[in-house]
């Protein structure tokens, strides 16, 4: 009996070192595949809307860089949808995963503050991009946050001047009633946008500063968008029909919807005497061809490919604990927390 004790003893003994042995195992097995699997940098990005042309193409881009560093870095994509509601949903569900950089293109442009509030004990890089925040401050209270964009003034200035330029060199195109008075209507993107407001007012004034006469017949906002941007065209065609010279839009998506609704009417199709001159801004590829078919008049580049490869790049040199412009050839602002990527005219 005693040696039957004795050898149930040792069997207990060889089964609790098995079973310690294989947890053990387990456990290294786990942690070697999670390493493997989370072996690459995850970077969320938020946009305010998927739809937007020019943040889409903005998207396409980043999708390329992610291809060109496969296996180095993730990107996970949300989409606000043009509703800050949603994406402070989305901000509520990623805040407690795994993100080692926030790239995020606000809906709302006064809510920073908020964000970076979220983000802060996370001790991650949060680039904002496209849409200016109004919160400075807020930025540069956390060492880790920049802004990538451009200079609004610069856009509405470039765009002022092909304006100008255009006037100056087809008035006989362009002053219907031969007032010596440039007619226009402004498709504005958003009444409370920083970048809205600064586009038109630089336009406006560069025109002015031409010593080209004017007459504003109205203002009114589209969105950003193709669709409201047809829509508000043509409701402003119909009220003032061909007294309107020249259609100055805040961005390309909504003149192209302006172009749409005028050839409704046989504008912009080939005959001089149905013209009226359209503007944009971000030198879209539907844009360019509109522009190369003559249904367009002129736009003011703004790059996607840049604009993605600057949030990266930025976003990667804070992550990796370097200047957030080593090996760059950005420059910050006054701020010291913004980059401005330069636009360029394209009239074809």
């Amino acid at each position: 009996m005693k040696k039957y004790t004795r050898i149930l003893a040792i069997f207990e003994i060889c089964a609790i070192i098995f079973l310690i042995v294989s947890e053990n195992y387990t456990k290294q097995v786990i942690a070697q595949t999670n390493g493997l699997r989370e072996n690459y940098i995850k970077i969320d990005v938020l946009l305010y809307n998927s739809s937007d042309k020019f943040i889409s193409l903005v998207h396409q881009n980043l999708e390329e860089i992610q291809k060109q560093n496969e296996g180095k870095v993730k990107f996970e994509f949300f989409d606000g949808k043009g509703n800050q509601a949603v994406q402070n949903e989305i901000i509520s569900q990623i805040v407690n995963s795994r993100v080692d950089i926030l790239l995020i293109n606000l809906v709302d442009t006064q809510e920073s503050q908020d964000v970076i509030d979220k983000f802060r004990n996370k001790n991650i890089p949060i680039i904002f991009f496209n849409r200016e925040p109004l919160q400075v401050k807020a930025i540069k209270s956390y060492g880790k946050a920049y802004y990538i964009g451009t200079n609004a003034k610069e856009a509405g200035n470039l765009q002022g001047e092909i304006i100008a330029d255009f006037w100056n060199n087809n008035r006989e195109v362009m002053d219907k009633n031969k007032n010596n008075t440039l007619e226009y209507v402004v498709l504005k993107g958003q009444n409370s946008n920083v970048e809205a407001n600064e586009r038109t007012e630089a336009a406006i004034s560069a025109i002015n500063n031409a010593k080209i006469k004017t007459d504003e017949l109205a203002v009114k906002v589209a969105n950003w968008d193709v669709d409201l941007g047809r829509i508000t065209a043509e409701s402003l065609f119909l009220n003032f029909g061909n007294r309107i010279e020249a259609i100055i839009s805040n961005n390309d998506a909504m003149a192209i919807g302006a172009i749409e609704a005028i050839q409704k009417y046989g504008f912009n199709k080939g005959d001089k005497s149905k013209y009226i001159a359209v503007f944009g801004i971000d030198a879209l590829p539907e844009a360019q061809e509109l522009i190369k078919q003559g249904a367009m008049t002129g736009t003011i580049i703004q790059n996607p490919s840049e604009m993605a490869k600057a949030i990266y790049t930025i976003g990667m040199n804070v992550f990796q604990g370097n200047d957030p412009l080593y090996n760059t050839q950005y420059i910050f602002d006054d701020t010291k927390i913004a980059v401005r990527l330069p636009y360029k005219k394209y009239v074809g």
